[in-house]
């Protein structure tokens, strides 16, 4: 039983419904619930915006929270990796790649967790039918890579 401070009544306790086992259920000062009865935590859902079709999360789909970063991150390289291969199929070279994870506070409970990420990639693809590349080219093999062959021993 519960006794309210301002009335003085008795009230039997209501039970606490746990939504996320294994979590806490000591409930921070200022929020609504515990981690482990976060109703927020229960329904988040993760979905790639991407134009990308052959990644994962294209469908909603939740991540626990303790596992979002792993999750996350995982889906990450999976855009890192088609970078990759989209250089390879088409005769370029991934120059850099950048991924960020998002971090959140749940408004409920209080708890962080990794709300999203993105991934940016910068590709040069060489062009070896344009005359100004291939100019370049043999430009770079008369002037600046000639004479770089030395050989110590003669």
């Amino acid at each position: 039983m519960t006794t309210s401070p301002i009335t003085g009544t008795s009230y039997p306790n209501t039970p606490t419904v746990i939504r996320n086992p294994g979590e806490s259920t000591k409930k921070q000062a200022g929020r609504k619930s515990s981690p482990a009865e976060c109703e927020t935590c229960k329904n988040r859902k993760y979905q790639d915006g991407s134009d990308e079709g052959n990644v994962s999360f294209k469908a909603a789909a939740h991540i626990d929270p303790k596992a979002s970063a792993a999750r996350v991150m995982g889906h990450e390289r999976e855009h890192v990796s088609n970078a990759y291969k989209k250089a390879a199929q088409n005769n370029g070279k991934v120059m850099s790649c950048n991924v960020t994870l998002k971090t959140a506070i749940c408004p409920e409970c209080g708890r962080t967790y990794v709300a999203g990420g993105t991934t940016a990639t910068q590709i040069k693809y060489f062009n070896e039918d344009n005359p100004y590349q291939k100019e370049k080219k043999s430009s770079d093999a008369a002037n600046k890579y000639l004479g770089m062959n030395y050989d110590a021993a003669v």
